[in-house]
């Protein structure tokens, strides 16, 4: 069982979505906040993780392993803000964020969208 669950990388995407997790709620909880999943079955998308904060406002978080995938899940995300753009109760937005396990520093891609490498969530 061991060697097979070494050699799944979907069971280590599965460990690390839950590890970036479980770091937001914790920093989340701090200044307030709360950290959801959202999923909206009409339109065919989701997050992986939302953090809102009591006035409001909130960030979208896509949790990625690679850097490869980066491209990808920032399109989400930008079709996801072009979607709530349309609609007032989601006007509290207020970044974008990609927080991804292989690269090395963090950076504002020219979409608007923050990518982050998982060892910036620290204390």
């Amino acid at each position: 069982m061991s060697k097979m669950l070494l050699n799944d990388l979907n069971f280590f995407v599965f460990l690390f979505e839950a590890l970036v997790v479980r770091d937001l709620r914790i920093y989340a909880e701090i200044i307030g906040g709360k950290v959801f999943h959202y999923r909206n079955l009409d339109i065919n998308k989701e997050i992986d993780a939302v953090v809102e904060i009591a006035d409001g406002r909130w960030i979208a978080i896509e949790i990625k392993l690679g850097a490869n995938q980066v491209d990808e899940a920032a399109k989400n995300l930008v079709k996801l803000r072009d979607t709530f753009a349309k609609d007032e109760k989601y006007n509290k937005l207020v970044a974008l964020v990609i927080i991804c396990g292989v690269i090395d520093i963090a950076y504002k891609r020219d979409d608007g969208i923050i990518v982050v490498p998982i060892t910036a969530l620290k204390p």
